[in-house]
């Protein structure tokens, strides 16, 4: 599913909203999410998962072309962890 689904599939279960309205609740909730994990902090949304920033030190790396070693730098990278309802769901629980 992407944005505009979701967006469409709310407007259909919400009759009375507009649809300009639902554009601006999800994207909204979605700059939240950004934002939060851009100054590093954790997102939970109960139920359904959390998301946090992992941190990936600098590590010396190979180019698979040459095999030339190659210097990576550190960096950070969004994780996303599965709540127990959503993975009970997922497996037929």
């Amino acid at each position: 599913m992407i944005r505009s689904e979701l967006v469409q599939k709310l407007v259909e279960d919400n009759p009375h909203l507009y649809q300009r309205d639902v554009e601006k609740i999800v994207n909204t909730i979605f700059e939240e999410i950004i934002e939060t994990m851009a100054v590093g902090d954790r997102v939970e949304l109960r139920g359904f998962g959390a998301f946090s920033v992992k941190k990936r030190g600098s590590r010396i790396g190979r180019n698979p072309r040459t095999g030339e070693s190659v210097s990576v730098e550190e960096k950070h990278v969004p994780f996303f962890k599965t709540g127990k309802l959503l993975r009970d769901r997922l497996n037929g629980k």
